[in-house]
């Protein structure tokens, strides 16, 4: 095993190598570059703490090193970060990874879906409505988005956003497609039915 692969990946991680693969910069810089192009759509910097964090542990891994440090007139001193070496070549590792091998992801989704019996099929049923509402907001909201994107910035630069779109739009057909399984009784539960599979499951582990 190498030491990039003993190295952990994370999303913030590689967009903070990913900037310094273009040119050194300081911290705050890397935020407003990922704010401005958008890349906050799929990388979670909504505190910029994070990133100062995420900062300090590429460093303690020798990905990054800093450059120097600057402080312009009336403004604080500010460190400037490069790639090193290994950094590159834990870049480049981590990309390919991340775009041949699905990642192990646990979504808060799936895990609600697994105890859905411990709510009433009516409150679910309301519940995934108000998804479909939520899937539909935020789908129109990327599809605007990328519309006045088009012609603009090239559709390599736009590939994340189209992607979060298509998974979004799948899902809500989905969520559409188990409330109508509700909705005509393929998929029903009460206190009664969970009783009686409780009592067979007891009885099959006997």
């Amino acid at each position: 095993m190498t030491m990039e692969t003993k190295i952990k990946k994370s999303p913030v991680a590689l967009a903070v190598l990913a900037l310094l693969f273009e040119e050194p910069m300081h911290t705050y810089k890397m935020w407003q570059l990922i704010k401005e192009r958008a890349k906050d759509e799929v990388i979670n910097v909504r505190y910029r703490n994070t990133l100062y964090q995420v900062i300090d542990r590429l460093l303690r891994d020798g990905l990054i090193e800093e450059k120097e440090v600057r402080q312009e007139e009336n403004r604080p001193e500010q460190t400037i970060y490069e790639l090193t070496k290994t950094g590159k070549k834990t870049a480049l590792l981590w990309i390919r990874e991340m775009i041949a091998e699905p990642a192990e992801e646990f979504p808060e989704f799936p895990v609600a879906l697994a105890y859905l019996p411990m709510l009433s099929c009516d409150e679910v049923k309301k519940l995934l409505k108000k998804r479909v509402n939520n899937l539909a907001a935020e789908t129109s909201r990327i599809e605007t988005m990328m519309k006045e994107a088009n012609g603009i910035i090239n559709r390599l630069f736009l590939l994340e956003s189209e992607f979060i779109f298509s998974k979004l739009e799948w899902e809500k057909k989905w969520v559409e497609s188990l409330i109508g399984d509700i909705d005509s009784g393929k998929i029903y539960w009460d206190d009664a039915f969970l009783r009686e599979v409780a009592e067979k499951f007891k009885n099959e582990n006997k």
